[in-house]
């Protein structure tokens, strides 16, 4: 059992150890080596995990995966932690979600042993990786990842294939007035507007400037002039981006990865083949095999 849990640690440990930290290679290793340990468990007795940070989901996509799993089955196992009372998702929550929504009563897991501050780290890297988890709960996740590990936002960026200033735009979201991230969570207000927001040091004059856009639909170019103004206390001065540089923060947002415009070129960074596939996809870019 000891030795059950070195490496499991060690496994843990190598995730983090990576030059770029993939959670979904993590699982992949998980499920490959327990091909012989998949088991059939009660959906009703699985919880999420008590450290995740997501607080929404998509029910769209949640109806399209139930749809897909009553056609195909489920692809792969859930990953569980067993608990005092049933089990805890360590991976697959999504997937869970929609099983339930198919109707199924049990789904295929895996049953491995994890600590609380595995259970945390896990909950946070999965989250951080997926594209539709909002970008409120997304900076939650990277404030949270960031103390627990120590890592810098230059160190996380570059583990996780993410553009410094996508990490430091980000977790200025959550200087945010509550109600007007709950206007991002919502996706009423994008994140490009959200960023700018975010510099201004008055909540009501936010909370104001927030409805102002979507009730009159102002361009981020416009709340940018707006935000600008003198007669608008800022938490850090706000520098006039160039035309180039909005652009390289908006598609850096939208991309998630680190992007840098000059004239008659742009480029967009990534790190390994299965980031480059995710940016394909982003762009609605298909492959066609040969």
């Amino acid at each position: 059992m000891e030795n059950k849990k070195k490496a499991l640690g060690k496994g843990l440990e190598q995730l983090f150890s990576n030059t770029i930290i993939d959670f979904d290679k993590f699982e992949q290793n998980i499920v490959e080596e327990n091909t012989n340990n998949v088991v059939e468990i009660n959906i009703d007795e699985i919880r999420s995990n008590p450290y995740q940070p997501r607080k929404t989901f998509d029910v769209e996509t949640l109806n399209e995966l139930a749809k897909s799993i009553q056609e195909y089955g489920l692809l792969q196992p859930i990953i569980v932690k067993k608990s005092i009372k049933g089990y805890e998702l360590v991976a697959g929550e999504r997937r869970t979600k929609a099983a339930k929504i198919a109707g199924l009563t049990t789904i295929p897991a895996i049953i491995k042993d994890f600590t609380d501050q595995e259970m945390m780290e896990l909950a946070l890297i999965e989250n951080i990786q997926r594209e539709d988890l909002n970008p409120i709960d997304e900076a939650i996740s990277i404030n949270n990842i960031l103390k627990l590990r120590g890592y810098t936002q230059e160190e996380f960026a570059t583990k996780m294939g993410k553009s410094r200033s996508y990490v430091t735009n980000i977790l200025g979201l959550l200087r945010l007035p509550e109600d007007v991230k709950k206007l991002v969570e919502k996706k009423e207000l994008s994140m490009s507007h959200a960023r700018i927001l975010s510099k201004l040091d008055d909540d009501a004059k936010i909370t104001s400037l927030a409805h102002k856009v979507i009730n009159e639909e102002i361009s981020v170019r416009d709340l940018e002039k707006i935000a600008g103004e003198d007669t608008l206390p800022k938490k850090n001065k706000i520098k006039k981006e160039n035309n180039y540089r909005l652009y390289e923060n908006i598609a850096s947002e939208a991309l998630k990865s680190k992007v840098r415009i000059t004239k008659n070129k742009m480029e967009i960074y990534f790190n390994g083949e299965a980031e480059l596939t995710k940016l394909f996809e982003q762009l609605n870019i298909k492959i066609e095999d040969e």
